[in-house]
């Protein structure tokens, strides 16, 4: 089926503006920090920051891994780039109530977030608990089960579009509510 026209909507990690961005920053400041001259004490603690940083970056960009699909199973929530497999869950449409795309806060900036909302009583989610939840009430502008079930919108392209055509499709009269 054409990518365009199938109703299943899949997010990869890839170079967005964001990422490109940290990466060519990151090699331009570890080149400076190679030049002749250049204080010992800079290099040590500036290599690893913005060698590692930008190789991290890259690796994950690169990495094409999924960040966020909605499918006839349902939603699979991408993990954490350095936790991948640990922080992917999978949530099947009997335990979906609804979408939220919602916003967090991050200094002057805010990051976009999507995530979905859960029946009650639907199994846990890695990050999910007591503990999670008593630090997300004070962190988060939506629920904690929501923001536990939610992704960062960071180093892959989202399509509100294609989300809303495929929850449309796959679980017709779910709801998909914007708080930007």
């Amino acid at each position: 089926m054409d990518r365009d026209t199938s109703p299943v909507y899949q997010a990869r990690y890839g170079f967005d503006l964001r990422t490109s961005t940290v990466v060519a920053l990151s090699a331009a400041f570890t080149a400076a920090l190679l030049l002749p001259g250049m204080p010992l004490l800079a290099q040590v603690l500036g290599l690893p920051l913005f060698g590692g940083g930008g190789l991290f970056m890259a690796y994950t960009a690169l990495s094409r891994r999924v960040a966020f699909r909605v499918d006839g199973t349902g939603v699979l929530l991408g993990g954490s780039p350095a936790r991948y497999r640990a922080t992917t869950a999978h949530v099947p449409w009997e335990d979906i109530t609804g979408f939220v795309l919602w916003r967090q806060a991050a200094g002057s900036a805010s990051v976009p977030y999507v995530g979905v909302t859960r029946r009650q009583g639907a199994p846990s989610l890695p990050g999910d608990g007591p503990k999670a939840h008593a630090a997300l009430r004070f962190l988060v502008p939506v629920p904690p089960g929501t923001a536990v079930s939610s992704r960062a919108v960071t180093g892959w392209r989202f399509d509100k579009e294609r989300l809303e055509t495929a929850v449309a499709h796959f679980a017709p009269g779910t709801p998909v509510q914007d708080t930007h």
